[in-house]
């Protein structure tokens, strides 16, 4: 059963509830009835950007591709030490409520964690606070041209 709302006996309140009642009722319904059908349903956290040529695929005067091929590094390096950040804080979680057992519990978090740290290092490591996608470009070819000579490095490059 609905019950139904009894009329306010304090006049100020009636009027101030007329007034916004007024004033809310079509801006409700319009976004209720108009906007609200026709929006986009996306989780705006999940933005995807697309994918856009690497440093390797650019010509060396196509400036727009540089710059578009730092900002998808930059991407990559931000998602990449976040993933690293989060397998990081596992660990020590694992740690913290595994204590008496932290080292035979934990070891696969910290096999996990130490994986992608060293795949962090081969691809951003030594590369400064102001790298771009061309030094780290560099740095791939200069890893490449030395594990042709010299074999490989890391259990990460067989």
């Amino acid at each position: 059963m609905v019950k139904e709302k009894e009329p306010d006996d304090n006049l100020f309140r009636a009027f101030a509830s007329a007034v916004y009642n007024t004033i809310d009722s079509p801006v409700t319904w319009f976004r209720e009835r108009i906007v609200e059908p026709n929006q986009k349903k996306y989780p705006w956290y999940h933005k995807q950007y697309r994918r856009v040529p690497t440093i390797d695929q650019c010509y060396t005067d196509d400036v727009v591709c540089d710059f578009e091929a730092n900002a998808q590094f930059k991407r990559d390096r931000a998602v990449d030490s976040e993933i690293l950040s989060i397998l990081r804080q596992r660990y020590e979680d694992c740690m913290l409520y595994e204590t008496p057992d932290h080292l035979t519990v934990c070891k696969p978090l910290w096999e996990r964690y130490k994986d992608a740290e060293e795949a962090w290092f081969i691809k951003y490591g030594d590369l400064g606070a102001y790298a771009d996608a061309r030094k780290a470009y560099m740095k791939q070819k200069h890893r490449m041209i030395w594990e042709r000579r010299h074999g490989p490095l890391s259990e990460q490059t067989k």
